[in-house]
């Protein structure tokens, strides 16, 4: 089917879905695809009624990574519910009977994604302001209620344990890294709504600051040391030097102190040492595997090759956190 009847074909199936939502007279207008989002389509299109409302769609298949599109919903409702800043849902669907594949309709929000842009964008003042409600953001997400939606405890460290041996394919590194960690894992704390894959390049920034936090498709119950380390590895800093370790803006510390300060949990430094060391085998794994896409003829690309390049990038990032030096 062309481009021009599949995105025919599925504004009409749009008008069908948006009617229960805002009424018989909608129209859906401008629908075209977007770039980017690796694991889902997106598509932004403006629905007519008696004014025009931008919106977004994202649609992809299930699959037993990501979270079905009625959990991702259900969890942004939750943070939104305590501040959060998140898209506004007017539809989420697990079932592929209306458009063909599960989706999730939300409300779209002006502002930039790009993070080269962002930078060049920011001024010392604007990093720390941004990087103050990135903390806020991730402790009002961390306060939000997880219970009774359909979200599972999830173990980073045995999760990337599995996804590692399914390749048949390791390094020296990345083993002695599995055997530290587990050797020198700190006490557990409280269960809490975790979304995944809070990072630069996952949330919209505009004039003003933070406008909103994407891609929750990795939401689910863990601690929230994982989504405090996983901003503050070396690929979320997009070039930036180390001393701007917690994504590109400013220190480690500064993202912590904040977190605290807007009512996060008290973190142990040593404890988010350990989980940074996490974070980072996590992304070391995640490059491998993106390299075994094209080595193996699944996915040929360019992109995914060098991506497997920085599997020895992440290696010294681990012996440096293990060696007790690294960020801070």
């Amino acid at each position: 089917m062309a481009g021009g009847d599949v995105g025919t074909g599925l504004a009409g199936a749009l008008v069908t879905v948006l009617r229960p939502v805002l009424g018989d007279s909608v129209a859906v207008r401008d629908l075209h695809r977007l770039t980017g989002g690796a694991s889902r389509t997106t598509w932004a299109f403006d629905a007519v009624t008696d004014r025009a409302q931008a919106l977004i769609l994202r649609t992809g298949p299930a699959d037993e990574v990501h979270a079905g599109m009625e959990l991702e919903a259900r969890a942004q409702q939750r943070a939104a519910a305590v501040g959060a800043p998140v898209p506004h849902i007017l539809a989420a669907d697990d079932s592929a009977a209306a458009l063909g594949n599960p989706y999730l309709i939300c409300g779209a929000i002006a502002g930039e994604t790009i993070v080269r842009r962002i930078f060049r964008g920011l001024d010392d003042a604007g990093r720390d302001r941004l990087l103050r409600q990135c903390a806020q953001a991730l402790a009002a997400i961390h306060r939000a209620d997880p219970d009774g939606i359909g979200l599972i405890p999830a173990d980073p460290l045995a999760e990337w344990r599995e996804r590692l041996d399914e390749m048949g394919d390791t390094t020296a590194t990345f083993e002695w890294a599995f055997r530290w960690l587990e050797a020198n894992r700190p006490p557990p704390t409280p269960p809490r709504l975790v979304h995944g894959d809070f990072r630069m390049g996952n949330l919209i920034v505009d004039d003003s600051g933070l406008a909103a936090v994407l891609d929750w498709e990795l939401v689910h119950i863990g601690e929230v040391y994982e989504d405090l380390a996983w901003f503050c590895i070396r690929a979320w800093r997009f070039g930036a030097p180390e001393h701007l370790g917690a994504g590109g803006l400013g220190s480690v510390e500064s993202l912590l102190s904040e977190y605290e300060a807007a009512g996060g949990c008290p973190i142990d430094r040593a404890a988010f040492r350990w989980w940074l060391a996490v974070a980072t085998l996590r992304w070391g794994v995640i490059c491998r595997f993106q390299a075994e896409r094209h080595l193996a003829g699944q996915t040929r690309s360019v992109e995914l090759a060098a991506i497997g390049r920085r599997v020895c990038e992440t290696e010294w990032d681990l012996l440096e956190l293990l060696e007790g030096r690294g960020p801070r």
